[in-house]
């Protein structure tokens, strides 16, 4: 049976949270954001200079989110925070409905953070949320940086993004929230298997027999973690020497990119068509990895001298359009509007 999360354990559980003037608390009101709210609340007795304010979303996805909202503004008035409700307006998508619901909650997580202040938001996400992440991720084919799944601490627009539950079993909450006699409400949509995450789930408790459970695969996202930070620092390195960006033209050296490891050359050109595609076309998800594979290859046969391509090489991705001069160099522009939606090649 699981023990209850003690006081002595909050200040390594909330560390990310020291230095911080105000933090806003994600609580949804099921079992994970309960626990959350009731554990930073105790917390900040120890720490009282750093304020906090819980943010809960109603999705209005369901006739009782409203009330839901309401219960958690109660709760946390009883544990001495304000509380700010936000609904998401508009109409919902009928595909791909909690990636949208997910950048909804963000996206108004955020306006609560600027409305008071806030610079860093937390939300609850626990070590079993971080497996089912990294199963998804296996299942989709991702490489190492998608396998390292969640971080403790992540950048989210000007704020960062704290995750203190991170390494915390849920069966630990619920014990926490048991033994302090709070009551949780519980999201039907859960139990749905329509969800993928749902479908994890279930598929996860029948691994965790064979060893592979909730904190193996939670080890292999720090793994990945640890093995993605230094493939950046070497990508972001060598970007440094390769690239040189004069106004709306990024010049990137084609030999020196070709002497470049694959997984290196990957991530140079990522940070290539990032920096200048037009904000306005990005995807908050980044490139899709099989397209910027595509690309590689692509640009890996142009550069082969044998095949002499020179000159006459380009093709377009995430906005951008990328051309080899006839010294061997990748030359990377911004896409004309006229362009798009002809006849071209694109990746």
């Amino acid at each position: 049976m699981s023990a209850a999360i003690t006081l002595q354990e909050l200040p390594a559980l909330f560390a990310d949270f020291h230095n911080r003037a105000h933090v806003i608390l994600a609580v949804s009101g099921g079992g994970d954001s309960t626990a959350l709210m009731l554990l930073a609340a105790r917390w900040r007795e120890q720490s009282p200079q750093t304020r906090l304010t819980v943010a809960s979303i109603d999705h209005a996805l369901r006739p009782e989110s409203a009330e839901e909202c309401r219960i958690v503004s109660a709760r946390a008035v009883d544990l001495g925070l304000p509380c700010i409700v936000k609904r998401w307006e508009g109409d919902k998508p009928a595909a791909r409905l909690q990636e949208a619901a997910r950048s909804a909650r963000y996206a108004l997580l955020t306006a609560v953070a600027t409305e008071v202040g806030a610079d860093a938001i937390a939300t609850a996400h626990t070590l079993d949320d971080q497996a089912e992440t990294v199963l998804m991720r296996l299942l989709h084919g991702s490489a190492v940086d998608g396998l390292a799944a969640m971080r403790p601490l992540t950048p989210l627009a000007d704020l960062s993004l704290l995750r203190p539950l991170l390494g915390t079993t849920r069966a630990r909450l619920v014990a926490t929230l048991q033994a302090a006699g709070v009551a949780w409400l519980e999201d039907p949509s859960n139990r749905n298997p329509r969800f993928e995450r749902v479908r994890l789930r279930a598929l996860l408790a029948q691994l965790a027999p064979l060893g592979l459970d909730p904190a193996r695969l939670a080890l292999l996202a720090r793994r990945a973690a640890r093995s993605n930070d230094a493939l950046e620092a070497v990508a972001a390195e060598r970007f440094e020497i390769l690239a040189r960006r004069e106004q709306d033209r990024l010049h990137l050296d084609g030999p020196g990119f070709a002497a470049c490891p694959g997984d290196i050359r990957l991530r140079i050109l990522e940070r290539a068509v990032l920096l200048m595609q037009d904000e306005s076309k990005a995807s908050a998800y980044g490139l899709r990895l099989e397209r910027l594979e595509a690309l590689a290859a692509a640009l890996d046969q142009a550069l082969d001298p044998a095949l002499g391509q020179g000159g006459s090489w380009q093709r377009s991705l995430g906005g951008t359009l990328l051309r080899l001069d006839k010294a061997g160099n990748l030359q990377i522009t911004r896409e004309p509007e006229r362009r798009r939606g002809a006849a071209k090649t694109k990746m």
